[in-house]
């Protein structure tokens, strides 16, 4: 069908402000490279849709500090509220070392009641503090709000600061990340990522030994993705000092400003940490992707080039020599049988760009993407900042004020040096978004919801949809495979070159399985029930 005809039908069944509203947010690509028609992104969901989006509280508590193992995590609320503390997102961590801790596995909550709601809940709020220090004695306590807190005006701030003072060797901070703050989730991991620099960066200044040393930042280990990448940097040589914030620990985030190179996987999540990295201990970034085999070798071709060190050059190059053949012979095996057959992603971060990556390596099309809490950059590329405009929601959330560190800014290159790595195709501070990398005529959609999904399924038929927990019952009671691709269901790591082996197999499993179109609903299979009411 035509894209417009497919757009059109799809706002028809709207009111005509909410069709015009949404129809912004519905973009048929035009494939002008990065000179991209404008979306609209990072707006409130109208009232009334069901959203695929999660809240702010989800983003901070459960994005970024989730994966972190040893620092224990208050959720500040209702139990309800709090089971989002438990591990409910597959975050791997490795705390096999002998004086490692991990606390992932727990599900802390003050548990709030009526009576804290009326009369206030930082008394119980100290108890808890307390309780897990005694229990514990973590390095580090965060304190999460979420909603209730945030309208009855508990100070959670002062509390945890209280703590710190009291307790002397554990470090008690806060995240004012009421679920109704941002527009999404997105404002969680900015309220999240703006507290990390501020009480945990540069609190400590010995960070891993190692020649080549970087962060990845927007790496999420999901499924163990974060294993795989660390297997690759080792075999390559490269230390990976911290990661924000998959399978993280108190030192790693204490330690980050002693790296040498920011590695960047999801734009949308960390981009301002990078930056403010950069700016206050002068550690430049850089834009990569490990998902998918030749992003992969893409990535680490790029980090030593960034080194400079040919020694490192070779190695690189000796492991994606060692890697890609176990690759293409499983891609050879798989494709005959994807090839052409096509997909729809509806990813928060940036997978519903980089898995775009597997599926062209499988010869499939995606014929529709979108983000579930992007801005304008991540879709058509960083060079749209300048001209954004601050709206209420956006100031609603911190921006930090960075300057250089007197004791701790250190150059990592010259400006000549990263001058004459610019030119020689290496980019700095650059994302080029996810439009210019799909094809002419293919839908870009921000924020999709239940109706749009079931009806692009309807009139599309793809021969996979991939998105989250939410949309993933739905789709498939249509008949459609669905994959789920924020906690990956029970699979992965999908990262790197093992990781794309994964991922071939379990997508030829997927679209080659006719278990869902044979499958009925049981509305389908019986006539609906009818009744009248007593008094007809």
């Amino acid at each position: 069908m035509d894209p417009a005809a497919i757009k059109e039908e799809m706002l028809s069944k709207y009111p005509p402000k909410v069709a015009r509203k949404r129809a912004k947010q519905i973009m048929i690509n035009e494939a002008l490279e990065n000179e991209t028609p404008e979306i609209t992104a990072n707006v409130r969901t109208i009232p009334g849709i069901i959203t695929m989006r999660g809240c702010t509280y989800a983003g901070c508590k459960g994005v970024i500090m989730g994966p972190t193992r040893d620092i224990v995590n208050i959720t500040h609320g209702p139990i309800g509220c709090g089971f989002y503390s438990w591990l409910t997102r597959r975050n791997q961590t490795d705390a096999t070392a002998p004086d490692a801790q991990n606390y992932m596995t727990y599900c802390f909550s003050t548990d709030m009641q009526d009576k804290d709601i009326i009369f206030g809940g930082e008394k119980k709020l100290e108890a808890a503090i307390q309780e897990a220090y005694d229990l514990f004695h973590p390095k580090g306590i965060c304190v999460f709000a979420t909603c209730p807190v945030g309208l009855i005006g508990d100070d959670i701030h002062a509390v945890a600061a209280k703590m710190k003072k009291k307790f002397g060797d554990c470090n008690v901070f806060a995240f004012s990340c009421e679920g109704y703050k941002g527009v999404s989730q997105s404002a969680g991991h900015h309220i999240a990522n703006n507290q990390v620099f501020r009480h945990l960066v540069g609190a400590e200044d010995e960070g891993k030994p190692g020649k080549y040393c970087i962060n990845l930042l927007g790496e999420y280990n999901i499924g163990g993705d974060g294993f795989e990448i660390d297997r690759l940097l080792n075999k390559c040589g490269i230390t990976n000092n911290a990661t924000f914030s998959g399978n993280s620990s108190y030192d790693q985030f204490a330690s980050a400003h002693t790296a040498d190179l920011n590695a960047v996987m999801c734009h949308r999540s960390i981009n301002y940490v990078a930056d403010m990295l950069e700016v206050k201990y002068g550690i430049p970034w850089i834009k990569v992707n490990f998902i998918g085999a030749s992003a992969a070798a893409k990535s680490l071709r790029k980090i030593a080039q960034y080194f400079g060190d040919q020694e490192l050059i070779e190695r690189v190059e000796e492991v994606i020599a060692e890697e890609m053949p176990a690759v293409q012979a499983v891609a050879e095996e798989v494709r005959p049988r994807t090839e052409g057959k096509t997909a729809m992603l509806f990813v928060g971060g940036s997978r519903a760009h980089h898995y775009q990556e597997l599926f062209k390596e499988l010869g499939m099309k995606t014929i529709s993407a979108g983000y579930e809490f992007a801005h304008r950059d991540d879709y058509e590329g960083r060079h749209v900042l300048p001209g954004l405009k601050v709206d209420a929601d956006s100031r609603n959330i911190e921006e930090l004020e960075v300057e250089a560190d007197e004791a701790l800014y250190s150059p990592r290159k010259s400006e000549e040096e990263l001058k004459a790595l610019a030119e020689s195709g290496l980019d700095f501070k650059s994302y080029d978004g996810m439009i210019p990398d799909m094809d002419e005529k293919t839908m870009v959609i921000d924020d999709l919801n239940q109706y749009e999904a079931e009806k692009m399924v309807e009139m599309l038929k793809p021969d996979i949809f991939c998105a989250g927990i939410k949309e993933k019952f739905s789709i498939q009671k249509l008949g459609i495979p669905m994959k789920q691709l924020h906690s990956y269901d029970s699979g992965g790591p999908y990262a790197g070159f093992k990781g794309a082996i994964n991922f071939y197999r379990e997508i030829d499993r997927l679209v080659n399985s006719k278990v869902w179109g044979y499958m009925k609903a049981p509305w389908q299979e019986n006539p609906e029930l009818s009744a009248t009411y007593v008094w007809e």
